[in-house]
C-alpha cells in the first residue's frame, strides 16, 4: 500500500490564546504557524506526493495552501478528516474545562467520552481511519505502493490513527504527543501498518518514502514483514 503523512495543522490562534477551537469557524493559523506552512515547502521537497487531502477546517487548509501551490495540486478536502465535534466545550478556555467533571473522563478513559452536545471521541476514531485507508486504498490502485499522499488533520485525530495503526485500544490514545506541524507516518500493507514517525517536527523527510526494491516479491508488492531485530537501516 501506499505511505501516508500525517500532518497536524501549524499552530492556531486558538492554540497560542489556550482556546478549544473545535468546529468553530473562522479559527486561522497565528504567526508562528504561517511559518511552519510556509516550512513544510522546504521540508517535504524531496517527498513526491501523489494526492494532499485537508480537513475543511480554515487552519488545516491554510496549512496546505503554500504546499499546494508549489506543487500544483487541486485542494481536495475530507469531511472525515475534520476535528472531533466538542459540541459545548468548542471555544472555551482549556483551564476552564479542566475544571469539568468530564475532563478526567477525557484523560482515563477516552473511549467512553461523549462530548455534550457532540460526538464520541471512538465515534470520532472510526470515521478517521476509515477514510485514511479507503483513500490509502484508491491512491495505491491509482499511483502504486511506492507513492506518498499526505493528509492534513487535526492532533486528536492522529492520535486516534496512530493509535489504531499501532493496535492500541483508544484508551491509550493520551499516550501520544502531536504538536502543530508535526509529522507522523504511516505505511499500510497487507498484513499491519508499520509506523514510521511520530510527531516528528524536524527537517527533511526524504527517507520516508520507499526505496525501489532490487529484488520484488513474486506479488510484485511491498513486504508486509518487518524486521527481525529492528531495521538496519535506508539502503539508497
Amino acid at each position: 500500500m501506499a505511505t501516508v503523512i500525517l500532518l497536524r495543522h501549524g499552530r492556531s490562534t486558538a492554540n497560542s490564546a489556550g482556546v478549544l477551537a473545535g468546529r468553530t469557524p473562522g479559527v486561522g493559523l497565528d504567526d508562528t504557524g504561517r511559518a511552519q506552512a510556509e516550512g513544510l515547502v522546504t521540508r517535504l521537497a524531496d517527498v513526491p506526493l501523489a494526492a494532499v487531502l485537508t480537513s475543511p477546517l480554515l487552519r488545516c487548509r491554510q496549512t496546505v495552501a503554500p504546499l499546494l501551490k508549489d506543487r500544483q495540486l487541486p485542494q481536495r478536502t475530507e469531511a472525515r478528516l475534520s476535528e472531533v465535534d466538542y459540541g459545548e466545550w468548542a471555544g472555551k478556555e482549556l483551564k476552564e474545562l479542566a475544571k469539568h467533571p468530564l475532563w478526567k473522563v477525557v484523560q482515563s478513559q477516552p473511549s467512553a467520552v461523549v462530548f455534550p452536545g457532540g460526538e464520541s471521541l471512538a465515534q470520532m476514531q472510526t470515521r478517521a481511519v476509515r477514510a485514511m485507508r479507503e483513500h490509502d486504498e484508491r491512491i495505491t490502485a491509482e499511483h502504486g505502493e511506492h507513492s506518498v499522499w499526505l493528509a492534513c488533520t487535526h492532533g486528536d485525530v492522529i492520535k486516534a490513527v496512530l493509535a489504531d495503526a499501532l493496535g492500541q485500544h483508544l484508551d491509550l490514545f493520551q499516550r501520544t504527543v502531536v504538536e502543530p506541524a508535526s509529522v507522523s507516518v504511516i505505511r499500510y500493507t497487507e498484513i499491519r501498518p508499520f509506523v514510521l514517525r511520530m510527531n516528528d517536527c524536524g527537517g527533511e523527510l526524504s527517507g520516508i518514502v520507499p526505496p525501489k526494491p532490487k529484488r520484488r516479491r513474486r506479488d510484485g508488492g511491498l513486504s508486509s514483514d518487518a524486521e527481525v531485530g529492528g531495521s538496519t537501516g535506508r539502503k539508497d
